[in-house]
């Protein structure tokens, strides 16, 4: 059976540094065996779609579930609400700093070595008595302006065609910007891959005209997106969409150079092409200082089909203030604005004024370079500590600032991605497990057939004291559950048991 993985074994074995912990006489096959994914299932919105049964109701009670409210149906959680929901059952708040959150999609906010002067200030007063007043849904003209300005100084110098306020939607948030651009798509065929941001689960399931067609990313080709195979797709399944993160969340590799601009010459030939960007400072392989955007390939701004999201949130490193943006032809973002006026109203006018300077070309210089300096500093501090502790990581990350690691490495139960989460709650520490990274909206498989099945999602987006002490949480798990085998216990019986 084919998978994320990149295993074509029906059955995955532990590797030599783990093979002393494997079970002699249990396999765990489906995810009813498994108290963590029971867990799971018990949450509204996460059970099978199209399925009539009874629940568990020790579970039910876990998790403190209440009776349904008539007409309402639960999407289910993002990963990030649901490692938070159960971090905080196991005594999890932002202020206990015993913690570690390696799950947390955001980066650290604070100063770094080499970055300007962080945004501590913002004088209304000064803004006028205006900036009291509701912004356009599509967001204030000065910032679409600025927007605009920046992609073409960055990114379309000496070309024809230039970026306009027209051509930039001020949204609050990057899920704001992927809810106004699905709302306005039609009944079409919808491609996306897996594994891919989660919060594009909920996008898939809520808009019901979108049909979604998934492909599948393999580890064996470093999770690249085959340009050649997405054409043969768009031709013989007639998509009409294609949404994909570039760099890509969780996997951290990222589509540049020719690649990304045969994507772009498919927008241009009427396959609408939308990409999540936000992490395009983060690059560790190129010539410090270069960011990625397929904003570059452009060559009519009004007649691509493109469509680029991103926002202060992760370059900036100001994901608090909900500011971001949408890119593209002059009749979408129109659209975007009809649409912004019914789904969230717009973004918030102060922020968007106090983000202004913040958009300055010299001042991004520094805090890219900046950023990329202390990210790879901190990624290849937690590859060299996981790689001592006998966790290969087989792709390492390019750019965002993820690590996905495959867990198939370990024996089971501690190969699965919501296993090796709960343990690791146990030791303080939060990572996201692989599958809510497989986007299928339905919830139909047995968890245990999902490609992200055995892998967990880890950010080193927090600072560097946080991530070793996150670390030490991983280091505490494999010398408890090593310590409780060498005394004769066998690990499914120490291992996803007295979940909190």
């Amino acid at each position: 059976m084919a998978s994320v993985g990149g295993t074509t074994e029906k059955k995955r074995r532990a590797s030599e540094t783990w093979k002393h912990l494997e079970s002699k006489n249990i396999e765990h096959t489906h995810e009813d065996e498994s108290e963590a994914h029971r867990l799971f299932r018990s949450v509204p919105g996460h059970e099978i779609k199209g399925t009539v049964g009874k629940k568990d109701t020790t579970t039910q009670q876990k998790q403190g579930e209440y009776p349904q409210i008539t007409g309402v149906v639960s999407p289910g959680s993002t990963g990030v609400l649901y490692c938070s929901e159960r971090a905080t059952a196991n005594g999890w708040s932002f202020e206990n700093e015993e913690w570690a959150n390696f799950g947390q999609g955001a980066p650290e906010v604070g100063a770094i070595p080499g970055g300007s002067e962080r945004p501590s200030f913002i004088d209304l007063n000064a803004l006028g008595a205006g900036i009291n007043e509701y912004a356009p849904a599509n967001g204030t003209t000065a910032l679409r302006k600025a927007v605009a300005k920046l992609y073409n100084e960055q990114y379309r110098v000496g070309m024809e065609s230039q970026y306009t306020a027209d051509n930039v939607c001020i949204v609050p948030g990057g899920r704001a910007g992927l809810t106004r651009v699905a709302s306005v798509i039609s009944d079409v065929f919808v491609s996306y891959q897996i594994p891919e941001y989660t919060a594009y689960d909920q996008m898939l399931s809520s808009f019901r005209r979108l049909v979604a067609i998934p492909t599948t990313l393999s580890a064996s080709d470093c999770y690249h997106l085959n340009v050649e195979k997405l054409k043969a797709n768009i031709s013989e399944q007639g998509l009409s969409v294609v949404v994909a993160s570039n760099p890509r969340n969780p996997t951290g590799q990222v589509i540049k150079g020719d690649e990304l601009k045969e994507l772009v010459e498919i927008a241009r030939g009427g396959t609408t092409m939308v990409l999540d960007e936000f992490y395009s400072w983060y690059q560790y392989e190129l010539e410090e200082g270069e960011s990625v955007s397929a904003a570059a390939y452009v060559k009519d701004v009004n007649v691509d089909s493109l469509v680029i999201i991103d926002g202060l949130t992760k370059n900036w490193r100001l994901p608090g203030w909900r500011c971001c943006w949408v890119i593209g032809p002059k009749p979408l973002i129109s659209a975007l604005g009809q649409a912004g006026g019914s789904l969230d109203g717009g973004a918030n006018h102060v922020l968007q004024e106090a983000a202004l300077p913040l958009l300055e070309l010299s001042r991004v210089k520094q805090d890219r370079i900046a950023l990329q300096r202390h990210f790879k500093m901190k990624r290849d501090h937690v590859l060299s500590r996981l790689d001592k502790m006998g966790l290969k990581v087989h792709n390492p990350p390019t750019s965002t600032f993820y690590i996905w690691l495959d867990l198939s490495q370990l024996p089971s139960p501690l190969n699965s991605g919501l296993v090796f989460f709960e343990e690791l709650l146990k030791e303080k520490v939060i990572v996201v497990p692989g599958i809510f990274f497989d986007i299928n909206p339905s919830h139909r498989r047995n968890l245990f057939q999902s490609p992200t099945h055995n892998f967990v999602r880890l950010s080193f987006g927090p600072a560097l004291e946080e991530l070793d002490r996150g670390l030490d949480g991983f280091e505490r798990l494999l010398k408890r559950v090593s310590s409780a085998v060498e005394d004769g216990d066998d690990v499914h019986e120490v291992v996803g048991k007295n979940l909190a």
